[in-house]
């Protein structure tokens, strides 16, 4: 297990040492002066800035959505999300139906059989009113 650990974290540090040269390279295509941290930070800012001015604001950023819309929005995520569900065929429904039915009266019988057998106990150690 310590093994899958270190493996994860080399690979995390495969991956950063490739973003560095990735962005050194990036800056020499480019003919930059500009230092390169280590990091490269400044050129994945540059990018960040450059994508959140050039993306078009939704009214969900800009204002308020108001209640109806809220309320529309809940129904079509529902929508959205049932379109998701496999529904069962006839077949697995009503095995699954049977399942529990059979399941349930098991269940009610075992209960059953101890409700009757403690207030048997019950009415021996207290003795009948009656």
């Amino acid at each position: 297990m310590a093994d899958n650990k270190r493996r994860g974290e080399d690979a995390g540090d495969d991956r950063l040492d490739d973003e560095i040269v990735d962005d050194v390279a990036d800056d020499d295509a480019t003919g930059a002066d500009e230092p390169v941290s280590r990091g490269g930070t400044a050129t994945r800012s540059r990018a960040r800035a450059e994508s959140a001015d050039s993306r078009p604001t939704t009214r969900s950023e800009t204002g308020r959505v108001g209640v109806f819309g809220r309320i529309a929005r809940f129904f079509r995520e529902v929508v959205a999300e049932l379109r998701k569900v496999i529904w069962p065929t006839r077949k697995e429904l009503l095995t699954y139906t049977a399942v529990v039915v059979t399941f349930v009266a098991v269940m009610l019988t075992i209960v059953g059989l101890l409700d009757y057998g403690f207030a048997k106990a019950v009415l021996f150690v207290f003795g009948n009113s009656d």
